[in-house]
């Protein structure tokens, strides 16, 4: 168990990817809620819209999961990726990083994705993972811009996980900066959908053509 936490964190040289490995393993009964997994390097990890995350060494791969009972009573769990997400963010922007959200939970310096959060909800337990490029990336991505190691910044995110800040609080942050996503874009349905004229709702979800959307990951 690493020190000061409750999460024991397990470690291996590579997995294919953090995400399945934890969800198989907590089907199966190897390993039980609340706990974490972080990977060296990852070699097939799931990205958004069903895309594979991979990268090398330096890198974060890094998957965890809570009961539901363990995360702040006015957290709305269709946005449990946008409040993961939020808690990373500020981990970073405590240590001097820019980085910022697009909607709903992709990470960005400039004009450059870096990294995203996907969740998953098996019974009552919810597996939240994270790929962010701390010092390499493919074409046409970003790194971060500060320097921080996989493990320092996943024992960071634990750590902010067990303080159960209230979703009010973190959303209060989150939609100060929520202008940047002006000139970005999302899919929805199979389609690239603008998010200029989105409005962003106290639940995460946001209003667009008079139809709600809620984050798909």
């Amino acid at each position: 168990m690493e020190k000061g936490l409750t999460l024991v964190i397990h470690w291996f040289d590579s997995l294919e990817s953090t995400h399945q490995y934890l969800i198989t393993s907590l089907r199966e009964g190897t390993l039980f809620a609340p706990c974490a997994i972080g990977a060296t390097t990852q070699t097939n990890g799931v990205g958004s819209r069903g895309n594979a995350w991979v990268g090398e060494a330096g890198n974060l791969f890094f998957s965890f999961c809570v009961e539901e009972k363990q995360l702040p009573l006015d957290l709305p769990l269709a946005s449990v990726s946008i409040y993961f997400s939020a808690l990373v963010k500020q981990i970073l922007e405590d240590k001097g990083s820019c980085v910022w959200l697009k909607w709903p939970n992709d990470f960005y310096c400039d004009t450059k994705k870096i990294g995203g959060m996907i969740t998953t909800k098996t019974s009552v337990t919810i597996v939240g993972s994270i790929g962010l490029n701390l010092c390499s990336a493919p074409e046409n991505f970003g790194t971060l811009d500060i320097i921080i190691t996989p493990k320092a910044l996943a024992e960071d995110l634990i750590a902010k996980v067990e303080e159960k800040i209230s979703w009010k609080k973190v959303f209060s942050k989150y939609k100060i900066e929520f202008d940047q996503n002006r000139n970005f874009s999302f899919h929805l349905d199979g389609k690239l959908v603008s998010l200029r004229d989105a409005v962003l709702c106290d639940d995460g979800s946001i209003e667009l053509e008079n139809k709600k959307v809620y984050s798909l990951r």
